[in-house]
């Protein structure tokens, strides 16, 4: 090995404290917790540490073949100090939330694991390196969905497992094709890798992004999404939607910055994916009557915008700065405002043990930690001016703007679609963009009503305490970070968003943008007055209804046939796919297993006793049925293990030669 050996040291810490953590676990709770605590903690501090290590490299040869790569760059070296610090955070939290939980061992094990493979992905130098974290990442994040172990738990823990696993069985696939192509995963080389025909790499493109755009939950493949994170417990669906939706991206970014570096082709096809993200998530969340559920579906539609900003990357070119910069503050800011937002949900859950609005309702009255924590998050997450969330919309908002505006100068940049037709679909995606950015603005509203406003439910009933002392530090905290870097677009968000765009391939020269002038303030007044128009002309008069004695009640009017995952996704993977799969091993199992019984058959004719109750292994006795080894073979367990050993033998041949 050479290089630096603290990024392998950020990978396998937090493996190793899980471990300590669950063996503490058994001897002392209260140890258990202060040794997570710490583990996160160390973490963070080490960190912060590299920050004059800005460049270094650690390559692990032998690992697989092609060796494990990591690096650290200004991109990176941002998402990692996010991620210690979330995970800090929410294990901090986790101590009260989880305290009348089950199964706490395991969850500190698994969360912390979890950590180590997402710090894996992010620091990853080669694409062979992300895979192999970002499918330990997948499956220890498992067990933070399904760690409740109720139904509801159990059933999305199977869908986020099932999308989890075809996702990394088609990006294993395309990468193996991307290597034969190109030569080489290296994430540096790749963004060096140029084709003046770049046709034969968008099947193998297309494959990996499936993979990555599953966790990244873009649509068709977000069913994952609202119900891993309306099952999991508060803090895992802070890192769930914060983070692990990011490692998604990440690879997202690093094809489209790298071989489809400005092909306006590989954008139009991210934009429009991010287009029915970013909007169907936020029609999802205006009807959603459960908190979680409402945050969890705002991911998906956030998460679209981000996707936006990477498209708009590939259409303008090497004037990309805006689109960049976008790019990265829209991560960095939907990442802390959910933080916070689902922190608060985590509040409220673990007081009143629900999520619906109409149980919630009027919870937040006379609690100004909470009501401040949540202002700071809604107003981020609604993109409001001096807020964080403002600064990202912004700038992928103006990368739209620029893009029409040199299409009605000059030339368009897809050949196959006229100037005024490429104008007028990107007209139509400004005016979409907006209007989800009114729709956020709208079920923000709604939110903030229900727990701020609204009369109390009347068979609510407070069984825990509010809120501890270190809980409150930590959610004060996160809070005040959302509306400082709103307040210092130039001296924090700028130099944030120019510090990581060389990842992106960004620019040298970067735009200078007058953040509050009119002309950018009005995109964010045009979405804030849909939102409130929305709020008062849809919500508040369809999807909910007030009583006179002032009680609200909220309705939940999205139709159950609309459940793509249930009309969809679940008879493919539970029907279609099991049926394929069992066809393709019988085929399999015919054309190798047929020439090994057959020889097997003839290299002996040997009779013996098997009797009935024995179904794997032969042996002499007075009752029974006379077979050869060759009738017995392929009904028993040995020949199994034996045709499989044979089959993975042909395998590693083929992939060795």
């Amino acid at each position: 090995m050479k290089g630096n050996y603290t990024l392998l040291f950020l990978t396998l810490w937090p493996m190793f404290g899980g471990i300590v953590s669950y063996y503490l676990g058994k001897k002392s709770r209260l140890v258990r917790d202060i040794s997570a605590d710490i583990v996160c903690l160390i973490e963070l501090a080490v960190v912060l540490s590299l920050w004059d290590s800005l460049g270094s490299e650690l390559f692990i040869p032998g690992v697989c073949g092609l060796g494990m790569k990591f690096t650290l760059d200004g991109f990176r070296f941002i998402y990692a100090v996010i991620i210690s610090f979330m995970w800090s955070a929410t294990t901090i939290f986790s101590r009260e939330y989880l305290r009348h939980h089950r199964n706490r061992n395991r969850y500190y094990l698994y969360v912390l694991m979890t950590l180590g493979a997402i710090m894996g992905v992010f620091l990853s130098g080669d694409l062979y390196t992300t895979f192999m974290f970002f499918e330990m990442m997948s499956l220890f994040s498992y067990i933070m969905v399904v760690q409740d172990e109720t139904h509801e738990a159990q059933r999305a823990a199977q869908t986020y497992l099932a999308i989890a696993i075809i996702g990394g069985l088609v990006t294993l696939t395309g990468l193996i094709l991307l290597y034969n192509y190109t030569g080489t995963l290296d994430i540096e080389a790749l963004g060096k890798f140029r084709l003046h025909n770049k046709t034969p790499l968008y099947v193998p493109g297309f494959l990996v992004f499936f993979g990555f755009a599953a966790k990244a939950a873009i649509f068709p493949s977000h069913i994952w999404l609202p119900t891993a994170h309306t099952a999991a417990p508060a803090p895992s669906s802070a890192l769930l939607s914060g983070l692990l939706t990011k490692s998604g991206l990440f690879g997202i970014i690093v094809l489209s910055s790298g071989i489809f570096l400005h092909d306006p082709q590989w954008g139009l096809m991210l934009l429009l994916l991010a287009v029915i993200t970013m909007v169907l998530g936020a029609v999802l969340a205006v009807f959603s009557v459960n908190i979680k559920r409402t945050l969890a579906c705002s991911s998906m539609s956030q998460l679209g915008f981000i996707l936006t900003g990477i498209a708009m990357q590939c259409f303008l070119g090497t004037e990309n700065d805006l689109a960049v910069r976008g790019t990265i503050l829209y991560m960095v800011g939907h990442s802390l405002v959910k933080l916070v937002l689902f922190l608060c949900a985590g509040v409220v859950h673990m007081n009143t043990h629900k999520l619906n609005l109409n149980d919630i309702r009027g919870f937040g009255r006379g609690k100004k930690v909470l009501m401040f924590a949540f202002i700071m998050g809604g107003l981020g997450l609604m993109g409001a001016p001096l807020w964080n969330g403002y600064l990202g919309k912004t700038l992928i908002h103006e990368a739209i703007v620029e893009h029409i505006h040199e299409l009605s100068h000059g030339a368009g940049t897809l050949t196959f679609m006229t100037v005024g037709t490429e104008r007028f679909m990107f007209s139509v995606c400004e005016w979409l963009f907006l209007i989800s950015g009114g729709l956020t603005t709208a079920y923000v509203i709604k939110l903030f009503v229900a727990l701020f406003i609204a009369k109390p439910a009347p068979d609510m009933h407070e069984k825990e305490v509010y809120i501890s002392r270190h809980n409150s530090f930590v959610l004060i905290l996160s809070a005040m970070i959302l509306p400082v870097i709103g307040f210092f677009p130039v001296s924090v968000g700028d130099k944030i968003g120019i510090f990581g765009s060389p990842f992106m391939q960004g620019p040298h020269h970067h735009h200078a943008v007058e953040y509050f002038a009119f002309t950018n303030l009005e995109g964010s007044l045009i979405s804030i007055t849909i939102g409130i128009a929305v709020y008062f002309l849809f919500i508040r008069r369809v999807l909910q209804i007030e009583h006179e004695r002032g009680e609200i009640v909220y309705l939940n009017l999205w139709p159950e046939w609309l459940n793509i995952e249930n009309a969809l996704f679940r008879p493919v993977i539970g029907l279609i796919l099991p049926f394929m799969g069992s066809l393709f091993a019988k085929i399999v199992d015919l054309i190798t297993a047929g020439p090994v019984t057959l020889l097997l058959s003839h290299a002996s004719r040997v009779k013996f006793i098997r009797p009935p109750e024995d179904t794997d292994f032969g042996y002499y006795h007075d009752e029974g049925k006379a077979e050869t080894i060759g009738s017995l073979l392929p009904s028993s367990l040995s020949y199994g293990l034996m045709t499989f050993a044979v089959g993975l033998l042909f395998v590693i041949a083929f992939m060795m030669f």
